[in-house]
């Protein structure tokens, strides 16, 4: 099972985020644990400079913007 985190601080971009990463996994069919990370003490563990991130198996797939719908479905197939 994939373990998918997304993390922000909770701005509206942070929140567009999740909720895509929520929408793909539901038309994808797959079986996911979603971790949302809005601690910046947290956040800050994983060197990242600029939020929302979604880190897909702790690997960095997208940061400093918001991924799409179908994009994310793209790394839930591989």
């Amino acid at each position: 099972m994939k373990k998918i985190k997304v993390l922000g601080t909770g701005c509206s971009k942070c929140k567009t985020m999740y909720n895509n990463v929520m929408q793909a996994v539901k038309e994808a069919g797959v079986e996911v644990e979603i971790e949302k990370i809005e601690d910046i003490q947290e956040i800050m563990k994983y060197n990242l400079l600029s939020s929302p991130a979604l880190l897909i198996d702790d690997e960095v797939k997208v940061k400093g913007r918001v991924a799409e719908v179908n994009e994310i479905k793209q790394f839930l197939s591989v």
